[in-house]
């Protein structure tokens, strides 16, 4: 078993202790695009069963996902997307787009992402840095720590 990142005085360590995994941002990514049933994320990912019952716990256990039960004979329960679950949505998409841009290989990008009140061509999702005192654009360079 992979040792804790929690303990460390760092949030990035703290959330990849949470969703660092590399099946959890694909549980992820399909609860973002309406799954929310076991046999549906089994189905759709090449996983075994246990490592995904693994998941689902790690992600309900941390309040990202919601177990609730639709059925009881037999008992059968569905994971849904909690405020802290889709508060991620941007870091997907930003692993989405940075996938795009620097993975794509020759055929360019598997699918392509499209806002549907629009239908722009341009009308993609984009993860934006931006600074919640006066909403300008940040790089790395605009930042420093602080303590």
């Amino acid at each position: 078993m992979a040792k804790s990142l929690a303990d460390l005085r760092c949030s990035v360590a703290r959330s990849l202790d949470v969703i660092g995994e590399r099946w959890t941002m694909l549980v992820l990514r399909d609860a973002f695009n309406g799954m929310t049933r076991f046999e549906e994320f089994a189905e759709s990912l090449p996983i075994a069963r246990n490592i995904l019952a693994a998941r689902l716990k790690t992600l309900v256990d941390h309040g990202v996902l919601a177990r609730e039960q639709y059925q009881d004979r037999p008992p059968r329960y569905e994971y849904r997307l909690t405020r802290k679950g889709a508060d991620l949505y941007p870091v997907l998409i930003g692993l989405f787009n940075w996938g795009d841009a620097y993975l794509a290989g020759d055929d360019g990008p598997p699918l392509d992402l499209t806002h549907h009140k629009c239908e722009s061509p341009e009308a993609h999702p984009e993860s934006v840095v931006v600074c919640r005192g006066c909403g300008e654009h940040l790089t790395p360079r605009d930042v420093r720590r602080s303590a």
